[in-house]
This record gives C-alpha cells, sequence and structure tokens, in this order.
C-alpha cells in the first residue's frame, strides 16, 4: 500500500510540536478510535494518525445507526458517542512493538461520567498513554456525547487541564498537549480558549470538530430531520474551519501551532488551510469521499502545484 498509495519528498516534511512529521497530512481522531490501524493508515500517505477518542471504560456508543452520508453536500452526519473498546485496550495495541508513525491520542470522558467527575477520566488515560503516544488532544467539543460541550469554558478546561500539566512535570519525557474545539462557538468564546492556550503550558490547538449547524445543505431538509442529531463534517464546514483557523492564528500571532481538521475535500482546502495558520492538517470525510489516495494526492499537491517544482 505504501508503494501505491504513500508520496514522500524532503520539502513534505516539518518540524511540529517539537516533532519530526514525514508530511504535514494526518488522519484525524475517530477512524482507528482503539489504536488498530495506525501502521495501515500511514502506509496510505498519512504524515501522522490521530488515534480514539479513547475513554477509561469500554463503551458502545449511541443506538444505531449512527452513521449517515449525504452525497450531494459531500458530507457526513454521525452520533457516534464515542463508541470504543476502552482504555486498556488502546495501551495494549499502542505497546505493539515495530516500526510506527507519528500517533497523537485524542481523549474523551464516558458517557456516564459527569462533567464535574471529568478531570479525573482524563488524567487517568493521560497517565497511562503517556510513554506510547507523541502528542495528547483533550476533547470537549465532540457534539455526540452528552453534556460534553458543555465543558468549553474556561473553569471546566482549567480543572481538566491542570492535573495533566502537573503529571507532566514529573515525567522525563515531553509530550505536547492540545486542546480541540467546536466551530459552533462564537468569537467571544474562541478567544476564551485562546486565552487559556496562551496563559498556561498548553501547547496548541486542533480546530475544529463537527458542526450541529445544517445551514445551506443540498440534502432535502425532510431528509435531514429524519437523520435527527449528530455532528456535520465535510465540504459544509470547510469556510469556517478556514475561518476560525485564521482567526487563532492571528490572535496568537502565529505562535502556537494549529491542527486544522474539518471539510478538507480537495487538495486546495489543505492548502487553504496551511495558508491560514495550520501548520499541520488532518482529514476523515475527505476519504471516505476521495478514496485511499487521498493524502498521497494533497502532498503531492502541496509539493508541484503550490510550490512549482516538478
Amino acid at each position: 500500500m505504501r508503494t501505491l498509495f504513500s508520496y514522500r519528498h524532503p520539502s513534505l516534511e516539518r518540524e511540529v510540536l517539537g516533532i519530526r512529521f514525514p508530511n504535514p497530512i494526518g488522519l484525524a481522531a475517530g477512524f482507528d478510535k482503539n489504536g488498530e490501524v495506525f501502521r495501515e493508515m500511514a502506509a496510505l500517505g498519512f504524515g501522522f494518525v490521530e488515534v480514539g477518542t479513547v475513554t477509561p471504560k469500554p463503551q458502545k456508543g449511541n443506538a444505531k445507526p449512527r452513521l449517515f452520508r449525504l452525497k450531494a453536500d459531500e458530507a457526513l452526519i454521525n452520533r457516534m458517542g464515542f463508541n470504543n473498546k476502552g482504555l486498556e485496550n488502546m495501551l495494549e495495541n499502542l505497546q505493539r512493538r515495530g516500526k510506527r508513525p507519528v500517533i497523537g491520542c485524542n481523549l474523551g470522558r464516558n458517557t456516564l461520567t459527569s462533567n464535574e467527575d471529568a478531570p479525573a477520566d482524563y488524567l487517568l488515560m493521560f497517565r497511562k498513554l503517556y510513554r506510547y503516544a507523541d502528542y495528547f488532544v483533550v476533547n470537549v467539543s465532540c457534539p455526540n456525547v452528552g453534556g460534553v460541550t458543555a465543558l468549553q469554558n474556561r473553569e471546566s478546561v482549567m480543572a481538566i487541564l491542570g492535573g495533566l500539566f502537573e503529571f507532566r512535570k514529573g515525567q522525563g519525557e515531553y509530550r505536547p498537549l492540545l486542546l480541540k474545539i467546536s466551530p459552533d462557538l462564537g468569537f467571544e468564546q474562541i478567544d476564551a480558549m485562546v486565552d487559556i492556550m496562551m496563559d498556561t503550558p498548553l501547547d496548541g490547538m486542533v480546530a475544529v470538530n463537527t458542526t450541529t449547524r445544517r445551514d445551506n445543505l443540498n440534502t432535502p431538509a425532510q431528509t435531514i430531520e429524519e437523520i435527527g442529531a449528530g455532528g456535520l463534517s465535510g465540504k459544509p464546514l470547510t469556510g469556517r474551519a478556514v475561518e476560525v483557523i485564521r482567526h487563532i492564528n492571528k490572535r496568537t500571532e502565529g505562535r502556537y501551532p494549529i491542527i486544522g481538521a474539518g471539510g478538507v475535500m480537495t487538495p486546495q482546502d489543505a492548502q487553504d488551510m496551511l495558508d491560514a495558520g495550520a501548520s499541520l492538517v488532518q482529514v476523515y470525510t475527505g476519504m471516505v469521499y476521495g478514496g485511499p489516495s487521498f493524502a498521497g494526492r494533497i502532498c503531492r499537491y502541496i509539493r508541484t502545484h503550490v510550490s512549482g517544482l516538478k
């Protein structure tokens, strides 16, 4: 698969978060929820793979059906609900020996964990998985687990991050921590999250998660109503994702790494995110519609069409 799909060139390499990436295109969280296929996905040309979202205890997620294609919009709606096999299974998979790609780990809380008790869930996973991932993402922005998005305020985020920062102080190796935010936040709320980043040892942001909005879709309104709740991803999210990235980059004067995610459906979309200030870019829905060669096509585009190199 590596021979067929990946595309490598020295000009694509990036050093971000103190980590060397072979290229800036990664697989977003939600695909390899249990850390089972990160080597295989890297062979498709991804420069890094973010596993998870993982929770301390295994959970089945929301009732099926819970994943829907909106072909007329090149979009997906999902309400998976952090379905995963839990922390111990993830730990076992990440401990497997052998050559592996750069791995990020996306952390969430169990559905039955209250927001007041959420810091303990995040700290437990961070402590146990610390040695086995290259960076970590605190996910407080998924709309598919009851109450999680309510954690997107300074008090709640600080309660979660405080324990993680304290634990990291005593470790011999440094693991970057990032915060993943929702596209549905207003700019004032986004600024509040950015302020946390600038006031603490938080290393960067992932922008953005899926959206609950349903504006200007080509899919009939009745179909959307029948599908019901869930996070929307894909082409309808492209403009908002770039807008949020540009805002964060401007607010921080480009001093913090941003992993751009949401609505990368073409190689040009990825380049637009990089131009807006993203250091790295993640895809998921774009691969669903674009096929297994999607990451390689983006890398080839970045090198040839933008730089003018041949």
